[in-house]
């Protein structure tokens, strides 16, 4: 019987960084199928390497490192589940 659990989806990730971070702008791009053969790839083309372009206030006054720990830390379940790669692109919301 295999314990591994099934490879987080878009629509996921998505759901989750919405309920979590409550961005003004967010995008989730499953790219898995462009790293066949590379490392962390499981053979499906989908799962294991994303991009997110994320806008939240949450990330106002904190530098692009913080950012990128908001974002991982509320995906982590998600990487102990396959998600091998995530690029981000996380900025704050535009003032005027």
């Amino acid at each position: 019987m295999s314990t591994t659990q099934p490879a987080p989806t878009a629509a996921q990730l998505q759901q989750r960084l919405q309920s979590v971070l409550q961005p003004s702008a967010l995008e989730v791009i499953d790219e898995s199928s462009q790293h066949h053969g590379h490392a962390g790839a499981n053979g499906t083309g989908w799962g294991t390497h994303f991009r997110v372009r994320i806008t939240s206030s949450q990330f106002i006054g904190k530098p692009p490192l913080a950012r990128h720990r908001l974002v991982y830390d509320a995906l982590q379940d998600f990487m102990d589940q396959g998600l091998h790669a995530l690029a981000i692109e996380a900025k704050t919301p535009a003032t005027h």
